[in-house]
């Protein structure tokens, strides 16, 4: 499913076209101060193609921009130690990212034999929230683990991995669903979820950083939310000054209307 951006192109003709209409724009405050050209509330291009790879439950290919991920999600009988005879399940995520995913090779972790404490903190990240948006009990003692592999990288890996990760869970739970031995004791699924980024760019709160605004944004926010609107997880670090609580709440707001585009793209998905 494709996200086109709802945007004027005769105002980028212009930009391209005429440097003093350019900064005519610019003084009106209708040209984009944001390397992609895109405006403060617009997403990147999204993308998410469900059914990507064969064997697994659940596979999608998210696309956010240049941000690509594929998550797979595994259903398998039984559940870890602690909850066995609670007749709960269990949902766990794993993340990673591929050598080449960013500009410069990165080693593989399981060659230097440990995680770094970034995959460690996404994985739980992600993981945790997808369970807040099912009812464990009705799961039955199954567990579903999701993989994360990113296979390119331009800023808003996890939140891509999340939003991926979330319909790769759905079309899971639709697998066990159909499977009379899949022991569901109703349907598990409450919430749909999505996650993006927000920041304070040059200034100015903006929605679903990149790479380039990632490196350079004074604050970087992750927000992940339900379809009901409700907060499962935010995530906000200043990285140079610390941000008003007018910013705060700019920034939430356009994080709650990227979300809301998001699951409209989601539930799209699973229409086709």
């Amino acid at each position: 499913m494709l996200y086109a951006a709802n945007h004027s192109l005769s105002i980028r003709c212009i930009l391209q076209m005429s440097p003093t209409m350019s900064d005519q724009l610019q003084n009106l405050g209708l040209a984009s101060m944001r390397p992609s050209g895109r405006q403060p509330d617009q997403l990147r291009e999204i993308r998410i193609t469900r059914n990507f790879t064969k064997h697994a439950e659940g596979s999608v290919l998210v696309e956010f921009g240049e941000t690509k991920v594929i998550c797979t999600a595994t259903v398998e009988r039984g559940v870890p130690r602690f909850l066995r005879g609670s007749g709960s399940g269990w949902v766990t995520a794993e993340y990673g990212m591929l050598p080449r995913s960013t500009n410069t090779r990165n080693g593989r972790e399981a060659s230097r034999g440990k995680q770094t404490g970034r995959t460690i903190e996404i994985q739980r990240l992600i993981g945790r929230s997808l369970r807040a948006a099912l009812d464990l009990k009705k799961l039955g003692e199954n567990t579903i683990t999701i993989d994360c592999d990113v296979i390119q990288a331009d800023g808003g890996t996890r939140t891509a991995s999340i939003t991926g990760a979330c319909v790769a869970l759905m079309d899971a739970i639709n697998f066990l669903k159909k499977d009379k031995h899949g022991a569901l004791k109703g349907n598990p699924i409450k919430y749909m979820l999505a996650a993006i980024s927000v920041g304070i760019y040059k200034g100015e709160a903006v929605l679903d950083l990149d790479y380039d605004e990632d490196s350079a944004a004074e604050t970087d926010m992750n927000v992940i939310m339900t379809d009901q609107g409700g907060f499962i997880e935010v995530q906000g670090t200043a990285e140079g000054a610390p941000y008003s609580h007018d910013e705060l709440n700019k920034m939430l707001a356009l994080a709650d209307k990227g979300i809301k585009e998001i699951i409209e793209l989601q539930k799209a998905a699973f229409a086709k």
